[in-house]
């Protein structure tokens, strides 16, 4: 494999200056910059894109930190990131901390070692002050990291309200929702908050099913939908993210319940798996491509050091309507 002495002999210049034309760095006359590449291409040679990276203190790598790529909110997340940031020229590192303890600062340690050039966050395992103290680009999802990290994020309490009136409209009274470790804060909790809010000023029972932390694989919401509607063979509602819809979907099929006439489902997020299941489940659809565009932009602006004029972007959700509610589908 040719070297970069081996470029320098064939073109007849000096090691250093070659280094120039890699780089982009420093005065190298047209003539001399043709006699080099033209040399690079006879000897078929392939720059050390790590030393040159490591030259201009930059890797071109992005880490993206979610919790499981198994949850397929965070498989679309993480796929439409990546292309978002190829597009800006970036390589993407998918970190995945689930069940890892210590992987989240991990990450973070590798941010401030220059191996990755920004950090794209959508976790919630570590201290706000881990995240405030590094100097470095990062950009948050669902999560309010302190002042100097731009969060994005949708109108939680909006989508809260929409899933209520949703199931109000179709006549429920009783029902499930299904949310978050409580001792784990998020933006996302608001629309928890605003879906009971809204069903008990309509007189409507909501009895909300509290989930374990960091646990985002099938067989859990699996389990812990079949116990609930075990336990709850009266509700007539169900609200929840996708996958726990479908899971309670499928109990209540089981159990010999007809879907809607017996129960009303509404799923959050609105992912490839609300509409791979019959009947279709009206959704609450989180914009994941926007989301995305959003984080990337955010993050290659920072890398550029471009002003950030606006440190939170708040985005809509919309209503996505499937066989699950009775009225407009």
């Amino acid at each position: 494999m040719a070297s970069i002495r081996d470029v320098a002999r064939k073109a007849n210049v000096g090691p250093a200056t070659v280094s120039r034309v890699l780089n982009n760095s420093g005065y190298v006359s047209e003539e001399t910059r043709r006699k080099i590449e033209d040399a690079m291409r006879e000897l078929n040679y392939t720059p050390n894109e790590l030393a040159r990276n490591l030259f201009h203190k930059k890797s071109g790598i992005i880490a993206i930190l979610v919790p499981s790529v198994s949850h397929p909110f965070f498989a679309e997340l993480v796929k439409c990131v990546e292309t978002e940031l190829y597009a800006r020229g970036y390589k993407t590192m998918l970190c995945d901390t689930f069940r890892e303890e210590n992987s989240e600062q991990e990450y973070l340690d590798m941010l401030n070692r220059n191996i990755v050039d920004g950090i794209i966050t959508g976790v919630h395992s570590l201290k706000i002050e881990e995240y405030t103290k590094i100097d470095k680009p990062i950009v948050a999802f669902d999560r309010c990291l302190g002042e100097n990290i731009p969060l994005v994020r949708v109108d939680h309490a909006l989508g809260g309200r929409m899933a209520a009136k949703l199931l109000l409209a179709s006549g429920c009274k009783d029902v499930i929702q299904f949310q978050g470790a409580k001792s784990v804060r998020s933006p996302s909790d608001i629309r928890h908050i605003e879906f009971e809010r809204v069903m008990k000023e309509n007189n409507a029972k909501v009895t909300s099913v509290e989930l374990m932390w960091n646990r985002f694989d099938s067989e859990y919401f699996s389990e812990v939908t079949e116990q609930t509607m075990r336990e709850h063979p009266d509700i007539d509602g169900v609200f929840g993210a996708d996958l726990l819809a479908v899971y309670c979907m499928k109990a209540a099929i089981a159990q010999g319940r007809q879907i809607p006439g017996d129960l009303k489902l509404v799923a959050y997020d609105g992912t490839y798996v609300t509409d791979a299941v019959t009947p279709g489940i009206t959704s609450i659809v989180q914009p994941i491509p926007l989301i995305a565009r959003e984080l990337a932009g955010l993050l290659h602006d920072m890398i550029e050091q471009r002003p950030i004029p606006q440190r939170e972007k708040l985005m809509n959700v919309s209503i996505r309507y499937g066989n699950t509610t009775i009225g407009k589908n």
